[in-house]
């Protein structure tokens, strides 16, 4: 199964910390321009376009004004189309990065080394943050559910909020007969795809379906495009669910998630333990980071539904200027005011000094064609 993920090896995930990203534009890879690099970026200027995940939008808008405030002949450009638009316009040498909570997979992989070099593009994890099963139930703020639970409300065989299944899982809580209304991504989405494979390591039997960034279309229900999009329609309709980056839910109410003999809460704690199982995706070049998460995990504390999202960058850009620009933008969303910047604007927590280390080798690793 593919997902977005964290680090090189599960030792280097000593995360009690977490990160975040995203991306956006329309130039072509090798377009920008700029001159020197460093951890901060200071001194050089340009464009730097990016296309991708919605779900990191709060912190992209952090990163853009803090790296633009140091360099100010610099621009970074982000548009929030999704995961999928972001990594078909990265590898069609549409944007010079791509936010996307879900890695390149093989075919993808080998589209960017036509336009990155014979090593491809590689991922940096910015972005660590859970993925809330969010609702729209008045007096009700937290729901427990296990993993067949959400699964068979999601494809539509539980349609009740005071359904048997739940209710058992919740005693002392009320919970009233009010319809449930799904509520789904309609864009390719990596939080879609997160989700999904959650749902098919947590609940085999009831999702059948093959994970993909697209809802199925035979469990099809209300749908909204981007995480705003899906928020907005869960927020406007009482008794709806919904799946979303944990920063954007808002006032709405979320599932404690059953894990092993307990229901966990999420949060970026929780999340992090959840990563450190991860393993790293084979096959890949050498400073990649993508990585692969044990979503049924039954570590006590641990919090399942995870997006780790990442900044997909070019190996071997076209011109040096376009390189030093990427580098040291990367750089700055790395660093500790970076990282602080977007915990403040969107509470991802920091990546811990071993991930910050491994992600500043790769970036360091960035070369110019000729």
């Amino acid at each position: 199964m593919k997902v977005s993920h964290l680090g090189r090896s599960a030792a280097v995930l000593a995360i009690g910390t977490l990160a975040l990203t995203a991306c956006g534009s329309d130039n072509a890879t090798g377009g920008g321009s700029g001159t020197g690099t460093s951890a901060s970026g200071a001194g050089v200027s340009g464009t730097l376009t990016g296309i991708g995940a919605s779900s990191q939008q709060a912190a992209m808008t952090a990163w853009q004004n803090g790296f633009q405030e140091a360099n100010p002949e610099a621009q970074v450009q982000y548009s929030p189309d999704g995961s999928g638009a972001g990594r078909e316009a990265f590898t069609a040498g549409g944007a010079d990065f791509a936010g996307t909570d879900a890695y390149l997979d093989e075919e993808e992989y080998e589209a960017s080394k036509e336009v990155c070099g014979p090593d491809g593009g590689f991922h940096i994890p910015a972005y660590i943050s859970p993925i809330a099963v969010a609702f729209n139930l008045p007096g009700v703020d937290t729901v427990n559910m296990d993993g067949p639970t959400i699964a068979k409300v999601f494809t539509g065989e539980i349609t009740t909020w005071n359904d048997p299944a739940i209710a058992e899982q919740n005693p002392g809580t009320e919970l009233p007969d009010t319809p449930i209304t799904v509520v789904h991504r309609n864009d390719e989405s990596g939080t879609t795809e997160n989700f999904q494979e959650y749902l098919a390591a947590a609940a085999p039997e009831v999702w059948t379906e093959e994970v993909s960034g697209n809802w199925p279309s035979q469990w099809a229900a209300e749908n909204n495009k981007g995480t705003a999009g899906v928020v907005q329609s869960t927020s406007a309709t009482e008794g709806a669910i919904t799946y979303a980056d944990a920063s954007a839910v808002g006032e709405l109410g979320t599932v404690a998630v059953g894990v092993g003999e307990e229901y966990v809460e999420y949060s970026a704690e929780a999340a992090a333990k959840a990563v450190e199982s991860s393993t790293p995706v084979e096959g890949r070049a050498e400073h990649d980071m993508a990585m692969d998460l044990e979503r049924d995990t039954t570590e006590s504390g641990a919090y399942p539904i995870v997006l780790v999202s990442y900044h997909l960058y070019c190996s071997q850009y076209d011109s040096q200027e376009t390189a030093d620009l990427a580098k040291a933008f990367g750089e700055y969303v790395i660093s500790e005011d970076g990282q602080q910047t977007a915990a403040d604007a969107a509470g991802s927590a920091p990546m811990s000094e071993n991930l910050r280390t491994q992600a500043q080798e790769a970036l360091e690793s960035i070369t110019a064609a000729g």
